[in-house]
């Protein structure tokens, strides 16, 4: 099995919590980890299963200058694919994962899991994270 995690970060949460996914898929798959700018966007098929990362921003909205332009080109590409999403924010109530989630169950796409931590991920977001790496096997 052949897992892409892709994310941003601003300040270096949502990049721990990818670092997490991957420690934990470590061993049980074959494992990539890329920046939401360095993912070759036509490469999705070579991948089973993807984890995403991107924190809130704004208006709790995905990243608008290098996340949302690389998610919105594959959407349409991950269905039937599993995937797991997760990020951090600062502000507000998680608003932003909801709409990704239920954006992504629109278009089809299986969401398997989903974490979310306050700023810095604490010890439970790092299980949880966790049981998402287990849930993309």
């Amino acid at each position: 099995m052949k897992i892409a995690i892709v994310y941003f970060s601003q300040t270096g949460n949502t990049e721990a919590m990818a670092n997490k996914v991957k420690e934990a898929l470590e061993g049980k798959a074959d494992v990539e980890i890329f920046t939401s700018d360095s993912f070759d966007t036509s490469k999705v098929e070579e991948f089973d299963a993807f984890a995403f990362g991107c924190p809130a921003m704004g208006a709790e909205v995905l990243e608008e200058e290098s996340f949302e332009p690389m998610f919105t080109s594959i959407e349409t590409e991950l269905a039937g694919k599993k995937v797991a999403l997760f990020g951090s924010y600062g502000w507000g109530d998680g608003e932003w994962m909801r709409s990704w989630e239920q954006r992504c169950k629109d278009d089809g796409i299986n969401v398997t899991s989903t974490v979310i931590a306050n700023e810095t991920p604490d010890e439970e977001a790092m299980k949880e994270l966790e049981n998402l790496a287990s849930s993309l096997l």
